[in-house]
């Protein structure tokens, strides 16, 4: 099975200041995504294998587009997400972001050990939907939690399309003070700390 993109979009949120201080080192956070024809819409379909398998490509090409929307910064977040046309079903959102999906990402931000946090949904034209956002190496360093919200254009995704999404972000959350491990305190044993 191959996967039909229609449209590719890239966004870009470059914070350098919140609650009156400026960052040293701003904020980016950016997302990708693919609105692509759904090949289960409209029908139920026991095995979903052919859209995990197919899934892999998109992954590469979204993260190929998020590491250059970083426009060279280093990437220490990161989040995938996913909203279902009306004529499908969620767990179309969740077979096409897989570890399939998300392995060329890994590799473009040159690893991770940490599960990417995602969230998917059923949703009209026009969506938006907040894409959570976690250290790629350590899920407890608290000052990564963090999100993003994309909002769709007002055609996508159409009722027989599903949008994926991925999101990247160089740091964590600008003035971020409530404690956990710190990402310099980082073990990169388990994912975990």
């Amino acid at each position: 099975m191959q996967l039909t993109v229609r449209r590719w979009l890239t966004f870009v949120d470059h914070k350098t200041e919140e609650a009156g201080h400026t960052a040293d080192q701003p904020l980016r956070r950016v997302a990708a995504v693919a609105v692509l024809k759904n090949p289960a819409a409209g029908r139920f379909l026991d095995d979903l294998s052919p859209m995990i398998a197919a899934s892999a490509a998109v992954g590469e090409q979204l993260a190929r587009l998020a590491v250059e929307a970083m426009g060279g910064l280093p990437v220490e977040s990161y989040g995938k997400g996913g909203v279902v046309g009306l004529q499908g079903e969620q767990e179309h959102a969740n077979a096409l972001l897989t570890t399939t999906f998300a392995e060329p990402l890994r590799a473009a931000i040159g690893g991770a050990l940490a599960w990417i946090p995602s969230f998917t949904k059923l949703a009209v034209p026009g969506a938006a939907i907040d894409v959570p956002l976690a250290h790629k190496d350590a899920l407890y360093v608290r000052s990564h939690y963090d999100g993003m919200t994309v909002t769709l254009p007002s055609d996508a995704p159409a009722p027989d399309e599903v949008a994926l999404i991925i999101c990247l972000a160089n740091r964590g959350r600008l003035n971020a003070r409530v404690g956990g491990i710190a990402a310099s305190e980082i073990s990169g044993q388990d994912g975990l700390r």
